[in-house]
């Protein structure tokens, strides 16, 4: 079968196209025939060498850690009922909170059964891949955060999968979204799905911003898709007894639990970590729900840019240079 591989950790340029033998469906896994691979910020990251210490990743390897397509084959134990069903899911290797994001810029990919979530009639499969990830998180997180009607919400990284998914979540919670990215672009997406307001954070005094749009009090809750530095300002920017969830690391480095000291007295700060490992969460049932949720018309997916499987490079250039709107995805 047809693969992308990074052969060796650097720039997108050591993507390349190649081939693998098919995978073998083993205890409790199926085979998909994929038609649409998620590609993450984290891919990007991995295959620069970033995050040896945290994903045991050794060259070469085929990235991606989310697909959807058809079932074509199933292993021992697993229902044949499966076979020519849509399915989105993780791959074999990955996992919420742990695994490994490999697999899935391939033809096809192995992947356990118990993860496999059904596409619904109404919902392509370039959609479906691309909720793979951020579909039970923005459930779970929203869950976690409890937004209440008339709070302000402030969510960075607005253009980005996840971000998208905030502003129109926490709008049809009755919150008043402030969005903050780069660029027109972003911005004028953001206003689009519902944001209140929009902010540049490219611009100095950006999180000064913030509090003058909320008269000086401060945000209620911030979903943070940023990280780095634009994380530690919008942290600055709750209110005394407000929910901080950082979650994302587009600004160059996950939300640092040593950055509470800039935070307001009683603010609660949730991490990547405390996110994934919070107590009592079906993430399985999360995204099927995301999933049925956006073939019933209740939030927009935002897909931003698609590509081909063999230009996989162009992909991660794209996200890297921060041009990608919303998910980007490989098509097979």
């Amino acid at each position: 079968m047809h693969v992308v591989e990074v052969k060796s950790f650097g720039g997108p340029e050591v993507l390349r196209p190649g081939v693998a033998p098919d995978p073998v469906a083993g205890p409790g896994e199926v085979v998909v025939d994929v038609a649409a691979a998620d590609v993450m910020f984290l891919d990007a990251r991995l295959r620069a060498g970033w995050g040896q210490d945290f994903f045991a990743i050794r060259v070469p390897y085929v990235p991606g850690g989310a697909v959807a397509g058809v079932v074509s084959a199933v292993g021992p134990d697993v229902d044949p009922a499966w076979v020519g069903r849509r399915v989105a899911t993780q791959t074999a290797a990955s996992g919420i909170g742990g695994g490994q994001p490999v697999g899935g810029y391939a033809e096809r990919a192995a992947a356990k059964a118990d993860a496999l979530a059904e596409v619904p009639e109404g919902l392509d499969l370039v959609r479906a891949a691309a909720l793979v990830h951020d579909g039970g998180t923005a459930l779970a997180v929203l869950g976690q955060a409890a937004v209440r009607p008339g709070e302000w919400v402030l969510v960075t990284a607005a253009g980005g999968g996840l971000g998208t998914l905030f502003v129109q979540l926490a709008r049809a919670a009755g919150a008043r979204v402030i969005a903050a990215a780069r660029g027109g672009t972003k911005l004028a997406l953001a206003e689009r799905l519902g944001a209140t307001a929009v902010v540049d954070y490219d611009e100095s005094g950006w999180a000064d911003q913030v509090l003058e749009l909320t008269g000086g009090a401060g945000v209620h809750v911030v979903f943070d898709g940023a990280g780095g530095k634009i994380g530690r300002d919008a942290l600055g920017t709750v209110v005394e007894g407000g929910r901080f969830f950082g979650y994302g690391n587009a600004a160059g480095g996950f939300f640092n639990d040593d950055a509470e000291s800039v935070a307001a007295p009683g603010v609660t700060v949730h991490t990547l970590m405390d996110i994934t490992r919070a107590d009592g969460i079906d993430w399985h049932a999360l995204g099927a729900q995301a999933l049925a949720a956006a073939a019933a018309g209740d939030f927009e997916v935002v897909v931003g840019q698609t590509f081909p499987l063999d230009r996989a490079a162009e992909a991660h250039a794209a996200i890297e240079s921060r041009a990608a709107v919303g998910r980007t995805i490989l098509t097979v």
